[in-house]
């Protein structure tokens, strides 16, 4: 089943073995899930690096967060998408769909039958075969623009529905320019009501290389053959075309704008004058660039499609929320004010998932697109006040945290410094840190007074998942503290983030071993169970947050009473059996039961709070732990099928996650400017930084015995450390690890190899 999968979804292409990265891409993989059950809860990602805009097969209903399902055999339109998560829900999207036959534009008497047998997804092209109407649809994306190409079987009833979805919408067919043009303000959060301002509307520009013989459009109930424009709670459109001979095409061009309907004509200018296939190779070429930055090489083809399937989702988000104008220069409506704004902006990511691994990833590979997403971040301070910690494409009321300081402050300490004032994000850090938001508890810091006043968040004030609040709290904390100290600002303004830094250490319950929700009036939670989910934590319990001290493990250490017991506790996690406690779920939620069936222990890498976790051996004078475990996880918890991931893929994270692990190291901590070191995955990968240096990384002895690192050589030279400093990376490196079967307990134990902590060994 896997291998014939993976085969179907490439095509058979010869030259997947031809040094071409994006053929080894499979959008499908992750896209058989459900609410229930995630492997991954993704959707083939028709799109551009980074791209405003992005493309899907629509399996799902109107407003259904799960756009694709693999199970599903029936198609209801090609559908432009901006959707990051299915629990957050989607917008600007719009749906096309050739037909032939009766006159049919509602979504459950439109959909078609469609096999993947006769589907191809790539990261740059998708095309299915609709069998319904014996009619072949392909679309191929610019950034803001794509072009799709229908080919018609013999008929006299060839049409085009446009489906510009419900929440209020606007279509106008102009027969003599042969388009129809409108807007769509359907927003369909799962989460809550928020992330779009009240003028919010995604207008659009669907162009035909084909005179229509008839037109209509649609108010959702029925056609409107008189009309040529209308304006209702649901619309669409339909134009038909003269009699087509078999294996005629059509062409479409479509643009969006968030701006206007003239901005949306600008954008279509991204396809100039290329044909269908010139557009596509033009993608294809966009994707080997970008892909290709890190070369993996003597894997299996298996380890090589996950790999490049994993960089393929880390490059999708966060996407572009910009235009350019007349002049070329980026601009936005702003996904807060509404306001249209000068400069760059980015969205569609949730900072609580991919602080961890994405945005580490794009510091070090793809500098340049990170510099301009934090360019977006001070616009979205200006424009609101605030720093979004969840945004799509404004700020959505979901998860817990800070995080944005631990964004901030590792594209600076990464050497990430063009293209924004990083004073005026200061100043937004330290408003957020300091306060919450009046109406959005993910935005700023719910909590904060107590927090400041009692150095954690208390469980009986009213206010869930308080620990683990207060964990990441006091890791953003460290993170202001670091910026503030290469900044040189003055040590009044930053002592008390160092102070905060250490506030973990007042949730950690000696009685139990683990961190623990506690009272306002000090008390430890009295009903504390490790396997409890929820309550005090996110998503989690105990045993899974108790190590988000990202940056002060060392210190962790030394609460759990020294590197012996912290390293028992640590195998504890993986040797304990699956069990949990629902806590104040009512039901058993999906990544209860991920964690439960993949025979990892209490290890729940499905979810982000635990990611890090295998690493933690590297500090305790036991690394060759984290060599196993993390080959482990490479090998059982990733796999090339439409269920591959074990759990959300979540913006990128857990792809990240694979890239830094398959490489050999990971970014434990972000804005320590360290990455700890695990073993790689491939016999060489070769990493091409924007500065024109390469690291390189040479395992030949690897193979799937061979997952422990006997010695390491660094620039030629014997290293040691558990640990691998940026800036050296930065400067170009080769390293050289001979692998063994065994592990080397000598290697990596003494006190110079354990990499950053706040507190001192």
């Amino acid at each position: 089943m896997r291998v014939l999968f993976a085969v179907l979804a490439l095509g058979c292409s010869a030259r997947v073995w031809g040094g071409d990265w994006v053929d080894y891409v499979l959008p499908l993989m992750g896209c058989d899930s459900t609410g229930e059950f995630s492997c991954g809860n993704t959707y083939p990602v028709i799109a551009r690096p980074w791209g405003m805009n992005a493309w899907a097969p629509m399996t799902g209903a109107m407003g259904n967060g799960w756009i694709y399902s693999y199970r599903d055999k029936q198609l209801r339109g090609i559908k432009q998408t901006h959707q990051p998560s299915p629990w957050i829900g989607d917008y600007g999207q719009f749906a096309v769909l050739p037909t032939t036959g009766k006159a049919v534009f509602k979504e459950d008497e439109r959909k078609s039958w469609f096999s993947h047998k006769a589907e191809v997804a790539k990261p740059y092209y998708y095309s299915v075969y609709l069998a319904d109407y014996d009619t072949s649809v392909e679309v191929s994306p610019t950034a803001r623009a794509a072009m799709l190409r229908v080919t018609w079987p013999m008929t006299d009833s060839a049409a085009v529905v446009l489906d510009a979805f419900d929440k209020q919408s606007y279509v106008k067919v102009e027969g003599e320019k042969k388009r129809i043009v409108g807007w769509s303000s359907k927003h369909s959060p799962r989460n809550d009501g928020g992330g779009v301002p009240k003028n919010f509307k995604c207008y659009f520009v669907v162009e035909f290389d084909r005179a229509f013989s008839a037109a209509q459009v649609w108010d959702g109930e029925k056609l409107v053959g008189d009309l040529k424009e209308l304006q209702a709670a649901h619309t669409g459109g339909r134009v038909e075309f003269p009699k087509m001979a078999k294996g005629e095409q059509v062409h479409i061009k479509v643009a969006s704008s968030f701006i206007s309907i003239e901005q949306a004509e600008r954008n279509l200018k991204e396809l100039g004058n290329d044909s269908f296939d010139v557009v596509r190779e033009k993608g294809r070429a966009a994707w080997n660039e970008v892909l290709g930055k890190i070369a993996v090489e003597g894997g299996t083809v298996d380890q090589m499609r996950v790999f490049y399937t994993c960089l393929y989702r880390s490059v999708l988000f966060p996407r572009e929320f910009y235009e350019l104008d007349g002049e070329g220069k980026p601009y936005h409506r702003s996904p807060i004010t509404g306001e249209v704004c000068a400069g760059y902006y980015y969205t569609d990511t949730g900072f609580w998932d991919t602080f961890r691994a994405l945005f580490p990833l794009l510091n070090l590979v793809y500098p340049s697109v990170n510099a301009r997403a934090t360019a977006g971040l001070e616009a979205c301070a200006k424009e609101s006040g605030w720093l979004p910690e969840w945004a799509s494409p404004g700020f959505r009321d979901c998860m817990i945290g800070n995080n944005s300081a631990s964004v901030v402050a590792d594209a600076w300490l990464s050497g990430v410094r063009e293209g924004y004032d990083i004073n005026a994000l200061w100043q937004a850090l330290l408003h957020g840190a300091t306060n919450a938001h009046p109406t959005i508890s993910a935005i700023g810091r719910k909590g904060t007074a107590e927090y400041v006043k009692l150095g954690y968040v208390p469980r009986d004030i009213g206010i869930r998942e308080s620990a683990a609040r207060t964990l990441e709290y006091a890791y953003n904390d460290w993170c202001i503290w670091k910026l503030g100290e290469a900044l040189g600002k003055p040590k009044e303004e930053t002592q008390v983030f160092a102070e905060r830094a250490m506030n973990y250490q007042k949730l950690y319950n000696p009685a139990v071993g683990l961190m623990s929700g506690r009272q306002a009036d000090g008390a430890f939670d009295t009903t504390f169970d490790p396997v409890r989910w929820g309550v005090d934590f996110t998503e989690g319990n105990s045993l899974h947050y108790t190590w988000s001290v990202f940056h002060d493990i060392e210190g962790l250490i030394k609460l759990m009473g020294g590197r012996e017991k912290f390293a028992e506790r640590l195998d504890s996690i993986f040797s304990m059996p699956p069990v949990f406690a629902l806590g104040h779920y009512p039901f058993v939620v999906h990544e209860m039961r991920e964690m439960q069936v993949v025979n990892f222990g209490q290890y729940a890498h499905g979810n982000q709070p635990a990611q890090h976790v295998i690493y933690l051996y590297s500090y305790a004078n036991e690394p060759w732990k984290t060599q196993y475990w993390v080959r482990e996880a490479l090998n059982r918890l990733y796999t090339p099928t439409p269920d591959g991931y074990c759990g959300d893929e979540d913006n990128g994270q857990t792809s990240a996650w694979y890239v830094w692990s398959a490489l050999g190291f990971y970014p434990v901590c972000p804005g320590a400017g360290q990455y700890v070191l695990g073993a790689p995955l491939f016999k060489k990968a070769t990493v091409t930084l924007e500065n024109g240096k390469q690291i390189i990384i040479n395992a030949p002895d690897n193979s799937p015995d061979n997952r422990y690192v006997n010695t390491l050589r660094f620039n030629g030279k014997n290293y040691t450390h558990n640990y691998l400093d940026q800036d050296v990376l930065k400067a170009g490196a080769v390293l050289d690890f001979d692998m063994s079967d065994k592990p080397n307990t000598r290697r990596g134990i003494a006190v110079e190899d354990r990499p950053y902590s706040w507190s001192k060994p």
